[in-house]
């Protein structure tokens, strides 16, 4: 079972690499949060009955590991300090280059609540509807009435962080 365990994360680490980037930005918190979804795909493991794809069971475990720890960090932080690198507003005036437009994207879906987040990369990941759905636990119906609303609202931040 445990080499099982590990040719699987070793096949599949790109899906906790991915959900760690989406959710994390500082590297040390990326790595943690690596590991942490590792441990609860080692917990769950024995439970693994088959039923999907072991890339959407994995997918599964590690948003809502991301989501849950997320959750937990924000009702920790009651109150910070500001620090400057908090007013420092990025430059997406670059035009049309293609590293503009992806850090332009990268913002907007910053902006995104975590459930959001998750729905819109697996989406970008060319994850099917069916797939999606399998994955977040909703309808396929729902599916495409939440990615509308993303795409909707990405749209609407965008417009408000380029300017006129």
């Amino acid at each position: 079972m445990k080499d099982e365990f590990i040719v699987m994360i070793n096949v599949h680490r790109g899906i906790l690499y991915k959900i760690s980037n989406l959710y994390c930005d500082d590297e040390e918190d990326r790595k943690d949060l690596f590991q942490e979804m590792v441990l609860q795909l080692w917990k769950s493991y024995p439970g693994y009955r088959a039923e999907s794809s072991k890339s959407t069971w994995m997918y599964r475990i590690a948003l809502n590991t991301s989501i849950t720890r997320l959750r937990k960090e924000k009702k920790e932080i009651s109150r910070r300090s500001l620090i400057d690198a908090d007013f420092e507003i990025p430059d997406f005036s670059t035009g049309s280059d293609q590293h503009g437009e992806l850090a332009l994207l990268r913002h907007a879906i910053d902006q995104l609540n975590e459930i959001e987040k998750a729905v819109i990369m697996l989406y970008l990941e060319e994850k099917s509807y069916e797939e999606i759905a399998d994955i977040m636990g909703i309808t396929k119906s729902n599916v495409g009435v939440k990615l509308n609303r993303i795409k909707i609202k990405l749209e609407k931040i965008i417009k408000k962080t380029l300017p006129c």
